[in-house]
């Protein structure tokens, strides 16, 4: 008999609501959703545009709050943490790739790459040496003294993967990190997720509305009428 993973990041019972739907009622998008998150798992959420996929994984994520439900990591509530114990939760265990990327214009590479573990108090040495190592997992050594406007798409989506894997996070969540990337690109950066996987056991939450992409997950999940089901 296979033995069941740890669930590392769980949900129960999430209801969101917005204000302005189309009928001037509050637009529901996320209606008693329930999650769990295995540990070492990649998990795909596909959706169509609009159902709530960016705002349950900000939820998730402690980037915001739920209407009413809750959130648990390694069986600790996060709706019930303060706004700074919710950003150290955020900076220690949750790394966050995002569609446009969201890296510092004014840094370089390598200082947008080191910022979380210095904003965690890492010395500037050891964070610097981290970051190094992360360019180098993810082949761009050569770009570190760049500015993100001197890297080609992919290169900064790179970038934003180091970036979120800086603390050694146990989950990455991913909000359509292959929308703006060509095909080749598109590959390189799941062959990447897949590895990091494989190699450091991170769990991988991961948003996209391809389902090619979602294929390659372990499960797929559909976010409909507020509600996740297997897809």
């Amino acid at each position: 008999m296979e033995e069941s993973k740890k669930i590392v990041l769980s949900a129960r019972d999430l209801y969101k609501s917005f204000p302005g739907g189309p009928d001037k009622d509050d637009l529901r998008v996320l209606q008693g959703m329930d999650i769990d998150v295995e540990e070492g798992s990649i998990t795909s959420i596909i959706g169509s545009s609009g159902s709530g996929k960016s705002t349950l994984l900000h939820i998730l994520g402690g980037l915001d709050t739920p209407d009413s439900g809750d959130v648990f990591w390694d069986g600790k509530n996060i709706t019930e943490l303060k706004s700074d114990e919710l950003a150290e939760f955020r900076n220690r265990y949750i790394g966050f790739v995002f569609q446009f990327h969201h890296l510092l214009p004014e840094f370089s590479a390598l200082e947008n790459i080191a910022m979380p573990a210095l904003i965690a108090g890492t010395s500037s040495t050891e964070a610097y040496k981290r970051a190094h190592e992360l360019l180098g997992l993810f082949g761009i050594q050569e770009r570190a003294d760049h500015r993100p406007t001197q890297l080609s798409g992919g290169e900064q989506q790179r970038v934003s993967m180091a970036r979120a894997l800086m603390n050694n996070p146990k989950v990455i969540l991913a909000d359509e990190p292959t929308g703006n990337l060509d095909s080749e690109n598109t590959d390189l950066i799941l062959d990447q997720l897949f590895e990091l996987r494989d190699a450091m056991g991170v769990s991988v939450l991961l948003i996209t509305h391809e389902k090619e992409i979602a294929g390659r997950s372990d499960r797929i999940l559909q976010l409909k009428k507020g509600i996740l089901e297997p897809f």
